[in-house]
């Protein structure tokens, strides 16, 4: 279920801070940011139980990194927001891309060794579509922890990987904005993440069935 920070937050309220939230001195986080954290997270533990089950999934590692940071995502997705400013739109629109991503290459999971740097690079490119003005790439990498190299280069290796489709239109942002709303409804996180339990269970089914196909193992995600 969706985790405690998000019970609080009413789609409405989401939808208010998505579509006319102001950045202000002393401003609160967006809501956004509470909502993406428990999706992700929820990720993260699933895709967890996924990989003790039936091994390590992976060949795409370009975002995997040697040693795990030692924030939440919480934490880090708060920390971008208060050194760069990003409004609510940015997270909104790194959302679809890392959906993008996991959905274009199926041989990539949502991990601790990869979630961080994928955050920070989807969120600095995601400011460059959205944003009129933005930081260098120095300094989201200060911001992420990142050497200023290190995150040019996975800025690189993920355009490439997503074909540099990186536009977003109306109705697919809109889309998007109505699944993290639902994700806080009552019962709504519980509803989505039992439709993807169900999903897995029978890609699970299919793999035991079929090894020879565990390659072709689909990515889920949110």
């Amino acid at each position: 279920m969706a985790s405690s920070n998000t019970l609080a937050i009413s789609p409405r309220k989401l939808r208010s801070d998505l579509y006319s939230y102001s950045y202000q001195d002393g401003s609160s986080t967006p809501l956004v940011i509470s909502v993406l954290s428990s999706l992700i997270e929820r990720t993260l533990a699933r895709n967890e139980r996924i990989s003790r089950s039936y091994g390590g999934f992976g060949k795409t590692r370009v975002f995997d990194c040697l040693e795990i940071p030692d924030m939440t995502i919480q934490s880090y997705l708060e920390r971008i927001f208060r050194y760069t400013k990003a409004g609510p739109s940015v997270y909104v629109v790194a959302y679809v891309y890392i959906d993008r991503f996991c959905q274009s290459n199926q041989g990539f999971r949502i991990s601790l060794t990869n979630v961080h740097r994928l955050l920070i690079t989807t969120i600095m490119v995601a400011s460059k579509y959205v944003e009129d003005m933005n930081y260098k790439n120095s300094y989201f990498a200060k911001v992420g922890g990142l050497e200023t190299e290190d995150l040019n280069n996975l800025e690189l290796e993920f355009l490439f990987l997503m074909g540099f489709k990186l536009h977003v239109n109306v109705s697919v942002f809109e889309s998007y904005c109505c699944h993290l709303e639902r994700e806080v409804s009552t019962g709504g996180g519980y509803q989505i993440e039992k439709a993807l339990r169900c999903a897995e269970e029978i890609k699970s089914r299919q793999i035991v069935q079929d090894p020879k196909h565990h390659n072709q193992f689909s990515r889920i995600f949110l």
